[in-house]
């Protein structure tokens, strides 16, 4: 077989696995550096050909994400991503990081999805957004968190570097926008595109304070503002936090509730109701994030339904958590067997009654003070 010298293979494992609605940045750097020096890129949807090409870039985001074990021993395979490595492996070069990223990469791709029928909401990520990191790092080295690499959140890329002046959107993978010290002109480069941007990591709510505040209000942020709530132990400062923030800024807020982490018992189910009361009080949004060893716990299924409870605003909004469950049953299919969703707030309350009395009727609209 002769291998073409020209030839450079881009595998995404999460979209060829459970399919991604972001694309890879870092495969996107790789590819325009490649076609920028002469080479042919093709993004490949299966695992069939690669010996065909030169080099095959391989990445994953997710250690989850499923990819031929076999492929790990071919001499012209790379592999790369948080999903290979807990650090996300050796930092790409300098003049591959610093490239425009490639966004005609999943071109091909995409136009077969919307061809047979996918709608092009699933796709946004791909066709909207110009996407980079204008800083990286973050100084808390959190436990759950991949990103250790730095002890400080540091300028990584001026605005230019990667946005593209054709998409509507802007969004960055920054691990902690805040807790640089160029965040304020780094904000005024956002602004000065005139396109609304977000922060998809969110950003650090305990460093907020008010001239941070009043200048992300008032520019034209994308979507929800998104910050995080993950341990309990932060609900004073939090709280506080919370209250700053609405005096400037009334747009829909989502915090990421962390679950499963600090232990795996009826503790962490109640903990989790706290912060989800909180965050009723100020209007805010709750998006409960399980952390991988839920699976774990006796209450495997319950972490699942709270999740589905808050992660749909439309139900949180409307319903408590008992009214959610009740809802489920009443759409079963089977009514002579309780659905999932009932049966494990039942058998957590039977177990546990204190705690089921004081949480599962919290409802959003009674408990918001706003």
């Amino acid at each position: 077989m002769t291998i073409n010298n020209t030839e450079i293979g881009i595998i995404d494992a999460d979209l060829l696995d459970n399919g991604t609605r972001h694309p890879n940045l870092a495969l996107m750097k790789i590819s325009a550096f490649y076609k920028k020096n002469g080479f042919h890129v093709t993004l490949l949807e299966n695992y069939i050909d690669i010996d065909n090409y030169h080099k095959v870039f391989v990445s994953k985001v997710f250690s989850f994400t499923n990819f031929p074990e076999n492929l790990l021993t071919r001499e012209n395979v790379q592999i790369g991503g948080t999903g290979f490595f807990d650090d996300g492996g050796v930092n790409l070069a300098d003049e591959i990081e610093h490239s425009m990223p490639d966004y005609e990469l999943y071109s091909n791709y995409i136009k077969k999805r919307l061809d047979q029928g996918e709608p092009r909401q699933r796709y946004v990520d791909y066709l909207d957004f110009s996407i980079g990191f204008t800083t990286r790092g973050c100084f808390r080295k959190c436990d759950f968190c991949v990103n250790k690499k730095y002890d400080k959140a540091v300028k990584h890329s001026p605005i230019s570097e990667f946005f593209d002046p054709n998409r509507k959107y802007i969004y960055l993978w920054d691990d902690n926008f805040l807790a640089s010290k160029e965040w304020k002109g780094i904000l005024g480069e956002l602004v000065a595109t005139n396109r609304g941007f977000q922060f998809r990591q969110g950003l650090d709510l305990r460093l907020m304070n008010k001239e941070k505040a009043l200048a992300l209000t008032n520019t034209k942020y994308h979507g929800d503002y998104i910050f995080a709530f993950d341990h309990v132990e932060d609900m004073a400062l939090i709280t506080h936090k919370l209250e700053m923030w609405w005096t400037y800024s009334k747009k829909p807020t989502k915090l990421y509730v962390l679950v499963a982490y600090d232990s795996l018992d009826e503790n962490d189910i109640e903990n989790a109701f706290i912060r989800i009361e909180v965050l009723m009080k100020f209007n805010c949004l709750p998006y409960v994030m399980r952390y991988e060893k839920y699976k774990e716990s006796k209450f495997r299924s319950l972490y699942i339904q709270i999740a589905r409870w808050t992660n749909q605003p439309r139900f949180y909004k409307k319903m408590s958590f008992r009214e959610f469950c009740e809802a489920n049953q009443k759409y079963a299919k089977n009514q002579n067997h309780i659905c999932s969703c009932l049966k494990a707030l039942n058998d957590f309350e039977i177990e546990y009654p204190k705690i089921a009395a004081k949480y599962f009727d919290l409802k959003y609209e009674d408990v918001s003070k706003y």
